[in-house]
């Protein structure tokens, strides 16, 4: 089956000779693209070179691509329009769907927190700019509550996590896996989740160079993404114990991620950017950014239907 799927990849790739030639960086982070398009089998055979590159989270990966050092990498809805705010020379090209049951809210099993609304003047730990800290901002203002009202640390991840053990923080804002971890290892209890409040998209983003002067190759690209995420709603089962193999954590965690998520990739459309229209409202009206962006001018198009061969596999 994967090879069948690869050799249709292919067939409809129509690489050029020269643009064979040439190497793709990838930013990733852990676990992620570079995690299920090797699971799908959908990294043999690439006509050109791909260099990953592993960043711990979203901001670092921005910083990367504007620096130039990388040409695309995924990262979350709300870093993105940080990034695309702050100047960086950024577009989004394939966007992440999947249940938003997985951003989360988490306090430990004992913790009597039991509600958002017990949140109030309440220690949150999560990433500055983060998909984390959206959700954050949606809970408050959903609850018509202002920033004073909890008390936001940011910290990166791994700090986030070794304060969320010690008991330096309430409650940490975090996504996946790091939700399934909490929940499957430690019995961690979500309070709020981002299902009805925030889009809570992901967006596979290229800079305007990259998708000027690899076009062929960011489309190739994103077309095995995007087969490779189809075969996993596939083989949720399969995918989850090759996951936990290559994070060296326990299956059960990917499976709990896993069942519930079913990620896929989408191509920019105009639920796509409504959607990013949201938080860029959202974060314009907290004063975390400054300019009214309009997001239909930091996405490019232009990968609908290499996105749609692939999802058709």
């Amino acid at each position: 089956m994967i090879r069948f799927a690869l050799a249709i990849l292919l067939a409809l790739g129509g690489i050029s000779a020269a643009a064979a030639q040439t190497t793709l960086r990838v930013g990733d982070q852990k676990g992620n693209s570079q995690a299920v398009m090797e699971a799908a089998g959908v990294l043999k055979d690439v006509p050109y070179k791909i260099e990953w590159k592993e960043f711990a989270a979203a901001a670092p990966l921005l910083e990367a691509l504007s620096a130039g050092a990388i040409d695309t990498g995924l990262v979350g809805d709300a870093p993105f329009t940080f990034a695309a705010a702050a100047g960086v020379p950024v577009k989004a090209i394939a966007a992440v769907r999947q249940s938003r049951e997985g951003l989360a809210i988490v306090v430990p099993e004992k913790s009597a927190i039991k509600s958002f609304d017990d949140l109030r003047g309440k220690k949150i730990a999560t990433g500055r700019g983060s998909i984390g800290h959206q959700l954050i901002l949606a809970a408050l203002e959903s609850r018509g509550w202002q920033a004073s009202d909890v008390q936001i640390v940011f910290l990166a991840p791994s700090d986030a996590k070794v304060a969320y053990t010690q008991g330096s923080v309430d409650a940490w804002s975090t996504w996946e896996p790091y939700v399934s971890q909490e929940e499957v290892l430690f019995k961690s209890r979500r309070v709020i989740t981002a299902e009805g409040i925030t889009p809570g998209l992901g967006f596979q983003v290229a800079t305007p160079n990259a998708i000027k002067d690899k076009h062929e190759q960011l489309q190739d690209f994103v077309r095995r993404l995007a087969a490779a995420r189809a075969w996993s709603q596939n083989n949720v089962a399969g995918y989850a114990e090759t996951w936990g193999k290559l994070m060296n954590i326990p299956t059960s965690v990917p499976l709990n991620w896993l069942s519930r998520a079913k990620i896929q990739i989408t191509p920019i459309d105009d639920n796509v950017v409504s959607d990013e229209q949201k938080t860029i409202d959202l974060y314009h009206r907290w004063g975390l950014i400054k300019q009214q962006l309009n997001a239909a001018e930091i996405v490019d198009r232009s990968f609908a239907t290499a996105i749609g061969k692939g999802t058709g596999l």
